[in-house]
C-alpha cells in the first residue's frame, strides 16, 4: 500500500491545531513556534503533491478511496487534478505567512478592559481552517466535500468573532459588537446556502445512485445516467447557490466586506486569499462535471452576474475609506473576474480563473498583510489618517506600492497573465463581456493610486512621525510573496503546464472547443 500522501497533506495541520491547542496557557510562544513548524510541514507535504503529480498522466492522481458511512454509500475519497494540486500548494503556501504576520494578534492586550485572548486558540483555528480547505480540494466523493464545506465554517466563525481587529475606533464593547455581526452575518450566509447543497447533494445521491465524482461521471460517459432537464437544472442552482455565497458572486457578496473589515489582516487573507477560493475550485470541479448541461443553461445570467461583480465591487472600492474594507471590495471585482473566466467556457478563460485564483491569493496576501502592518502601527484603518508615510517608512510603503500593482494587473506582474487570460477567453466568445470586464482594470488602477497616494504621499502627519518601517519578520512575510509576483509574472509556464490538463477535461466535461478566429493567420 502506498503512502497516503494525500491524507497525510490535510492531517498534519490537524494534528499542530490539536497539539497547538494543548499548550500550556502560559507558553504562548511554545505555541506559536508550535503552529509555524506544522504549517512549514505541511507545505513541504504540498510540495511533495506538487512533485508527484504528472501533468500528463490521469485526471485524478494520488487516489485514495475507502469505505465511511457504507449504509448511504458514502466513501473517503480523495484525489487532486492540476487545479486542486495549485490551490492545495497556494493555501499550504499562505498559511506560514498568516501565522507569521498575526504572531502578536493573539496577545494579551495591556490596560484594556477585554478578556485575554487566547493565543493558543487563535494558531489552532488557523490550522484547523488550513486541513479542511486542502481536503475539500482533495475530497472527490460529494458527501464528504460537503462535510468539510460547512465544517470549515466552524473555526472562521470563532476567528472573526473572537480574534477582531484592534484597530477600532469606537470602544471595546462596540468594537465587539461589530465583530460579532460580522462573524453571525458570515456564518448565516454561508449556513443558507450550505442547507440549500444539502438538499442537491441528496437530490444528486437520489438520481445517480452514488456520492462518487468518479463513478457518476463514468456513469454519464456511458449513458447509464441521464438526468431529466430540470432535475439537472435545479441540482445544478442548489450546488451553484453554495458556491457563489462562499466565492462571492453579486448580491450573495455582503458578508465580505464586514468580515474582512473586522478581522485581523492576517485572518482576512485567510478568508478571502484561500477560503473564498473553495467556491470557485467547486464550481469547476462540481458544477462543471456533474451537470454540464445546466452549466450551459445557466451561463449567460452567470456570466451578467459576473460582470456586475467586477464593475460593481471595483466602484464601491473607489469610494471606501477604510483600507481592508477598499481590499474588500477589490477581491469582490477579482472573484467576478474569476467566475467569468469559469463560464467563458474557452480553455483561455477557465486557464486565466485558475491562474487568478493562484496570483490572487499572493497578491491579496502582499497587500492585505503590508496593509496589516501599517494599521497596527497608526492604530487606524480610516485612510484619512494616514499621510506621507512613504517618507518615515520608504520599505513598507515600497512593499505597498508593488502589492496594489498587483493588485490592478500590472504588466510584470503575476495578476497581469491570468487577468489577460481571462479576457482572452471570454471576448473570443463573447466580446461585449469581455469590453464590459475591461472597465474593471481601469476602476482598479483609480482604487489602488488613490489609496497609494492619500496613505503614503504628502506632507507627513504628526501621528506618523517616527513610524517604524518593516521589521524582520514583517520582511520575512512580505520578500517571499513579492518575489512569487515578479516570478510568476514573467514566468508562468510552471503553474500553465499542470493548470492546462485539467482544464481540457472541464472543456471536455461540457463539450465545448474554443472558437475558431473570424480570421485566419497568414502562413
Amino acid at each position: 500500500m502506498s503512502f497516503p500522501l494525500l491524507t497525510a497533506t490535510a492531517a498534519l495541520p490537524a494534528i499542530g491545531a490539536i497539539a497547538t491547542a494543548a499548550v500550556p496557557a502560559a507558553r504562548r510562544t511554545t505555541a506559536k513556534w508550535m503552529a509555524l513548524g506544522f504549517s512549514l510541514a505541511t507545505f513541504v507535504l504540498a510540495a511533495l503533491v506538487v512533485v508527484r503529480f504528472e501533468p500528463g498522466g490521469d485526471r485524478y492522481q494520488l487516489t485514495e478511496s475507502h469505505s465511511w458511512i457504507a449504509d448511504f454509500g458514502v466513501r473517503y475519497e480523495l484525489g487532486v487534478d492540476g487545479i486542486g494540486v495549485v490551490l492545495i500548494a497556494l493555501t499550504a503556501l499562505l498559511v506560514p505567512f498568516v501565522i507569521l504576520a498575526g504572531w502578536h494578534d493573539a496577545d494579551p492586550l495591556e490596560n484594556s478592559s477585554s478578556r485575554w485572548r487566547p493565543t493558543q486558540g487563535f494558531f489552532a483555528l488557523i490550522l484547523m481552517v488550513e486541513a479542511m480547505v486542502i481536503l475539500s480540494f482533495e475530497a472527490t466523493d460529494v458527501f464528504l466535500f460537503y462535510i468539510l464545506f460547512e465544517a470549515m465554517l466552524i473555526p472562521m466563525y470563532f476567528l472573526i468573532g473572537g480574534f477582531g481587529d484592534r484597530a477600532h475606533s469606537g470602544s471595546d464593547a462596540a468594537a465587539a459588537t461589530q465583530r460579532s455581526y460580522a462573524a453571525v452575518k458570515f456564518l448565516l450566509y454561508n449556513l443558507v446556502g450550505g442547507l440549500i447543497m444539502l438538499a442537491a447533494v441528496i437530490g444528486l445521491y437520489v438520481v445517480a445512485g452514488s456520492f462518487s465524482l468518479s463513478e457518476i461521471a463514468a456513469a454519464r460517459a456511458s449513458g447509464e445516467l441521464d438526468m431529466a432537464t430540470n432535475t439537472e437544472r435545479l441540482l445544478f442552482l442548489g450546488f451553484f447557490f453554495a458556491f457563489a455565497i462562499k466565492a462571492p458572486l453579486w448580491p450573495l457578496h455582503t458578508w465580505l466586506p464586514n468580515a474582512m473589515g473586522e478581522a485581523t489582516a492576517p485572518v482576512a487573507v485567510l478568508i478571502t486569499a484561500v477560503v473564498d477560493k473553495v467556491g470557485t475550485f467547486a464550481m469547476l470541479r462540481f458544477c462543471l462535471q456533474l451537470f454540464p448541461e445546466a452549466s450551459k443553461w445557466a451561463t449567460p445570467v452567470i456570466i451578467v452576474l459576473a460582470l456586475i461583480s467586477i464593475v460593481y465591487g471595483a466602484l464601491l472600492a473607489v469610494g471606501q475609506r477604510d483600507i481592508k474594507r477598499l481590499v474588500a471590495y477589490a477581491s469582490i471585482s477579482h472573484f467576478g473576474f474569476i467566475i467569468l473566466g469559469i463560464f467563458a467556457m474557452t480553455s483561455q478563460g477557465q486557464s486565466g480563473a485558475t491562474l487568478y485564483m493562484v496570483n490572487h491569493g499572493i497578491s491579496t496576501a502582499a497587500l492585505m498583510l503590508v496593509a496589516g502592518f501599517l494599521i497596527t502601527r497608526r492604530g487606524s484603518r480610516l485612510i484619512a489618517d494616514y499621510g506621507g508615510v512613504q517618507k518615515v517608512a520608504p520599505v513598507l510603503a515600497g512593499t505597498f506600492l508593488i502589492g496594489g500593482l498587483a493588485t490592478l494587473s500590472l504588466p510584470g506582474l503575476s495578476p497581469f497573465v491570468s487577468e489577460f487570460l481571462v479576457l482572452v477567453g471570454t471576448f473570443a466568445r463573447y466580446p461585449v463581456a469581455g469590453i464590459i470586464a475591461t472597465s474593471g482594470i481601469v476602476l482598479a488602477a483609480l482604487y489602488i493610486l488613490v489609496l497609494y497616494q492619500r496613505t503614503m504621499t504628502g506632507p507627513v502627519k504628526a501621528e506618523i512621525q517616527g513610524m517604524p518601517d518593516l521589521r524582520v519578520r514583517e520582511l520575512v512575510v512580505v520578500t517571499p510573496l513579492i518575489a512569487l509576483l515578479l516570478f510568476f509574472g514573467v514566468f508562468p509556464k510552471p503553474l500553465t503546464d499542470i493548470v492546462n490538463p485539467a482544464v481540457e477535461h472541464t472543456m471536455s466535461d461540457v463539450e465545448k472547443k474554443d472558437p475558431r478566429p473570424e480570421v485566419e493567420a497568414a502562413k
